[in-house]
């Protein structure tokens, strides 16, 4: 049974077994003494201490697990032997020699820190530069591009800012870089900077030896293919950056955007916002707005927030995981608000699952010969409360500040009838989870008109408790006027009627402000222009007999013969004869001449 061992390796406890913590303890004693009259000595240690922690703690899976021989080991062989520093060679006698060197061709992957040391802000430039091996003034160039290009670059600089770490230590510099992290590399990192301080330019120019910097650019050349492959790899890794920081754009933009309006909704219970109210009238499955809020965010926020995840991970090698917890935990969440979501979808459709319909039929004190006014009029007191142009469907107050539904939904139909008397047909329809509630709703419908001196006044508007919430409550009034009389349909209907066969409204748009004589299926024009008048509004068409009457004429086809009357004239055609009449003539052709 082996003893272990509490150690303190730069700040960070590990459990050492005994044997591997006294050879642990050789191999830093040993390059403590290869370091002895180096410059910077207590700096290469503590960079070297530093590394060696970093290493352990890669290689352990707990807090609990014990440091073996084996971990030392692996350790030693990254960081190398102390021979090449004067080291006694004596102290590792009892160990067998082993192979510490390298492939000339193997290549450290780099990780991406800021580097503070060669910044303007915050070292991002300069740690992206490195981590793609090219010069820092093509990121600022981007940076700038971004931040008066899309307005994007601002926020991102400050993502990375806060989310990168910095290159603090001699091993996170040279791992920035792309260098081994090594006994030897950490010194002459370190004693590169001391240099840098004590040596001018001038010196350090004229002390490089052109033959052995050359040797060295000959030992680390590459075969052809291995060149093409790097240039591929290159191009692959810098498309991959740029998916990478357009998924971060994406993903932060939502989430912001999402967070603003989840925030406004949230606060309508708080704070009102006017127009609203128009959102609780709606909210038939009477759901709280900071449920739906939540749930909004929820299901939407949290797959943005692993897109975003993602570019960062696609962006930075070294990007601390937000560990299991927080992942089955946000899933969990989102699978909640999936459910909550389909489950207030579900009940905000049956909500208007039935329509009903509610009729009322009167006559009216208008007959053949007659003159009506026909007009469209609203309501003051609820036009003052979102202006004249406000929006068909709004939340108003009444006399006794009684919250209404108001809405605009009105459709006027004008038609002929045989009737001696005149006649008005109101239909209110409103839907609701069953047809008894729909009908109940269609009750609850607020509408009148009055008749007086033979004008006729309609309620362009209806109302509702705001209790009834909305459910397509709307109104339909069909005006059945005798044969003879004369309708004067005032500019204000133009909105509430339209011309289709469908309804079969024989009053058209256009037709306002004017006397229309009331004939079978159709109007006749009292007073209008000769070139404009029209005698006849009606839409005939049989198939069986091959007639069709309407706006642009008449044309009857046979199976031997065909007519067509319109503006242009007459053209008639049988088998053998063809007649057309026309403004310059009459001409008349046979197929025998």
């Amino acid at each position: 049974m082996n003893k272990t061992v509490n150690i303190n390796l730069a700040g960070i406890f590990f459990h050492i077994d005994e044997d591997a913590y006294l050879k642990l303890q050789r191999y830093l004693e040993a390059i403590k003494r290869s370091f002895t009259d180096s410059q910077g000595q207590s700096e290469i240690i503590s960079d070297i201490e530093a590394r060696i922690a970093e290493l352990f703690n890669e290689r352990v899976q707990n807090e609990k697990q014990v440091i073996r021989i084996k971990e030392v080991d692996d350790v030693i062989s990254i960081m190398g032997q102390p021979e090449d520093y004067l080291v006694d060679d004596e102290i590792f006698e009892d160990e067998p020699k082993q192979s510490y060197q390298k492939k000339a061709n193997s290549r450290p992957s780099k990780k991406f820190y800021r580097d503070t040391d060669n910044s303007y802000i915050g070292g991002v430039s300069s740690g992206l530069a490195h981590y793609f091996g090219i010069d820092p003034i093509w990121i600022r160039l981007i940076w700038i591009l971004l931040i008066f290009g899309a307005g994007t670059g601002v926020l991102l600089y400050i993502l990375l800012w806060i989310l990168v770490p910095e290159a603090k230590t001699t091993s996170e510099k040279l791992t920035m870089t792309g260098e081994p992290v090594n006994i030897s590399n950490i010194e002459k990192k370190i004693k590169d900077g001391f240099d840098s301080v004590s040596q001018t330019v001038s010196d350090t120019v004229k002390n490089v030896d052109l033959p052995k910097q050359g040797q060295k650019i000959k030992s680390s050349s590459k075969t052809f293919f291995d060149t093409i492959g790097d240039i591929i790899m290159f191009f692959f890794k810098v498309f991959a950056k740029f998916i990478g920081i357009i998924l971060i754009i994406v993903g932060a933009a939502t989430l912001i955007s999402l967070l603003i309006f989840c925030l406004s909704l949230g606060a309508i219970d708080i704070v009102h916002f006017p127009g609203l109210d128009l959102f609780e009238a709606a909210n038939a499955a009477n759901t709280p707005v900071w449920l739906i809020s939540l749930i909004v965010l929820f299901a939407i926020g949290i797959p943005f927030f692993f897109v975003f995840y993602l570019g960062l991970k696609i962006l930075i090698n070294n990007l601390k995981s937000i560990g299991n917890v927080a992942k089955f935990t946000l899933l969990g969440l989102w699978l909640m608000a999936i459910i909550g979501s389909v489950v207030i979808g579900v009940r905000q459709a049956s909500e208007h699952a039935y329509d009903a319909t509610i009729s009322k039929k009167e006559q009216l004190n208008i007959r053949a010969n007659d003159t009506l006014t026909l007009a469209v009029v609203g309501n003051t007191l609820y036009s003052r409360q979102f202006g004249r142009h406000g929006s068909s469907l709004r939340a108003v107050y009444d006399e006794n500040d009684e919250k209404l539904i108001y809405s605009r939904d009105v459709r006027l139909i004008v038609r002929s009838t045989k009737d001696s008397v005149a006649s008005i047909y109101v239909e209110k329809t409103a839907e609701g989870r069953n047809y008894k509630e729909a009908k109940l709703r269609a009750q609850e419908i607020n509408y009148s008109y009055n008749l007086s001196n033979k004008r006729l006044e309609i309620d362009g508007f209806l109302t509702t408790n705001f209790e009834n919430k909305f459910r397509d409550q709307e109104i339909e009034v069909i005006l059945y006027l005798p044969e003879g009389t004369v309708l004067y349909a005032e500019e204000n209907t133009y909105s509430y009627h339209r011309n289709s066969s469908y309804y079969n409204d024989i009053l058209d748009n256009g037709m306002e402000n004017q006397y229309l004589e009331i004939i079978n299926n159709g109007v006749r024009c009292l007073d209008c222009p000769a070139d404009e008048e029209f005698e006849l509004k009606v839409d005939i068409k049989d198939d069986e007999s091959g007639l069709k009457i309407d706006d642009d004429g008449i044309e009857m086809k046979t199976q031997d013969s065909s007519l067509k009357i319109d503006e242009n004239g007459i053209k008639a055609k049988s088998d053998n004869v063809n007649v057309n009449i026309d403004d310059n003539g009459i001409e008349i052709t046979s197929d025998d001449n």
